[in-house]
């Protein structure tokens, strides 16, 4: 006997409309359950994948929200490829529907009746070569991602702006759902959405200019430009280049204490003040975790060597010449005409709005706004040398850390080169109510900004979706 898993018609769309055969895995109890958690998670419905967990996995049960959540962003899951399966353990290729993402799936059982599982892992991977996607033609691309956010849009899925660029001008734009659902005020392509860490992009290029001015150097470690800085240990092993790269053991500020503090975080010292006495995570430059502390004291950084506020440098030194006129990180209490609302299901079964979740104010980690225009006049700036030289700009995307998803990370760029070949640079950024996603292909000349008021992987989805199509050339 032979467990069978047809893939759904959203993947096959995926696929440019072929419908591969059925994957089989082998009769073992650890096949079994693995496709007895992907049919109950794949449900959607809460007692059914009660139901599974209580019999099957009960350590999990009391996390089924969680897992309901899980559900919710991913679409749930198809069986792709069977990979080692037997009695104990099987692992398998799996794909979440409604994007190209791949994931590998190992489940666990004990080796006594009933097999109970005793754990389920789920790592993103890279797109296996094996299920490359067929390049299209630009027309072709461009009305498959048409149809994509149609559907997206349709099933309340997407909500934003999308903007595809052809050697500096664009070829598509779309604007989709509502910029605030109460007022009933529609998305625009001037309407602008908070990035969440897309603004790391414009930190890492504020260092850079300043390392190209001779005012920082990056193997400089961080007590040169924060003498003050509270933990001496970290701030005498901690280099710029680690800061830049997410390998400097700096930590994260999200948590228990950013709630219990965020609306009384309103400067970049502020943050310092609370986390400043930290010890490292782990020993600078052994391994990569990101870090969006780190790129908040990069802005320090930047103020220190500049001698000029953060939010005045990259309004200076990167917007204006970039000519980017609806960007900034201003207060939320501040009005800002034609800013969407963010509206999240993370805790909640309904859209609702973010306002709670929002710190003061975006920060040199994160939390400014855009539009898709003007993502592309920095792409632009970036790829016209307006910002940095060509020295500079090579150093500043050029990858130099792993990343678990086996792409490289540069500095305050994500560089990822596809299975055919393709490279882009950019980045993403996401929180409660907000996603946003940055590619700069240079060789094939396109640029891809998505924008949505809505939870991840709203906007992360059709560019990715969309760049894995358009031509190499």
């Amino acid at each position: 006997m032979k467990i069978k898993i047809a893939l759904s018609m959203a993947a096959a769309f995926l696929l440019c409309g072929s419908l591969p055969a059925q994957v089989q895995l082998p009769d073992t109890a650890a096949a079994h359950q693995l496709t007895g958690w992907l049919q109950a998670f794949n449900s959607g419905d809460k007692a059914t994948l009660l139901a599974f967990f209580e019999k099957n996995y009960p350590a999990r049960a009391k996390d089924i929200d969680r897992e309901l959540e899980f559900r919710e962003q991913t679409g749930g899951f198809d069986l792709r490829k069977a990979e080692a399966c037997d009695a104990s353990k099987c692992s398998a290729l799996v794909q979440e529907r409604g994007s190209d993402q791949f994931a590998r799936m190992v489940v666990e059982v004990g080796a006594a009746e009933p097999h109970m599982i005793k754990g389920v892992e789920l790592r993103a991977i890279p797109r296996p070569a094996e299920f490359a996607i067929q390049r299209l033609t630009e027309a072709e691309a461009l009305k498959a991602l048409r149809g994509y956010l149609d559907q997206a849009a349709a099933a309340d899925q997407f909500s934003g702006t999308a903007l595809i660029a052809k050697n500096g001008k664009p070829v598509f734009t779309a604007a989709y759902g509502m910029a605030d659902r109460e007022k009933k005020i529609p998305n625009t392509l001037s309407t602008k959405f908070r990035i969440g860490s897309m603004n790391k992009m414009f930190t890492a290029t504020a260092v850079l200019q300043l390392v190209q001015a001779g005012k920082i150097h990056l193997d400089d470690p961080l007590a040169k430009y924060l003498p003050d800085y509270p933990n001496k240990d970290l701030a005498s092993k901690v280099t710029i280049h680690h800061l830049l790269t997410h390998t400097g053991g700096t930590g994260d500020f999200f948590g228990p204490e950013f709630d219990k503090h965020r609306l009384e975080l309103k400067t970049l010292q502020d943050y310092v003040k609370l986390y400043g006495a930290r010890p490292l995570a782990f020993e600078p430059g052994s391994r990569w975790d990101y870090s969006n502390y780190g790129f908040l004291l990069l802005g320090l950084v930047v103020e220190k060597a500049s001698g000029q506020d953060y939010y005045d440098y990259v309004r200076e030194h990167i917007f204006k010449p970039a000519g980017m006129n609806s960007t900034d990180s201003l207060p939320e209490e501040q009005p800002v005409t034609d800013r969407s609302v963010g509206y999240t299901k993370m805790d909640s079964p309904e859209w609702k709005p973010n306002t709670d979740t929002l710190p003061y104010r975006g920060t040199s980690a994160g939390g400014g706004y855009s539009t898709v225009e003007d993502l592309l006049a920095f792409a632009n700036a970036l790829q016209n040398h307006k910002l940095l030289d060509a020295q500079h700009l090579e150093l500043l995307t050029t990858g130099k850390a792993d990343r678990p998803d086996g792409s490289k990370y540069a500095y305050g760029f994500n560089d990822e080169t596809s299975s055919d070949g393709v490279r882009c640079f950019g980045h993403g950024g996401g929180a409660p109510g907000m996603n946003g996603e940055l590619k700069i292909c240079p060789q094939s000349g396109y640029v891809i900004a998505v924008l949505a008021n809505l939870d991840p992987q709203a906007a992360d989805r059709p560019a990715t979706f969309v760049a894995a199509r358009l031509p190499k050339q």
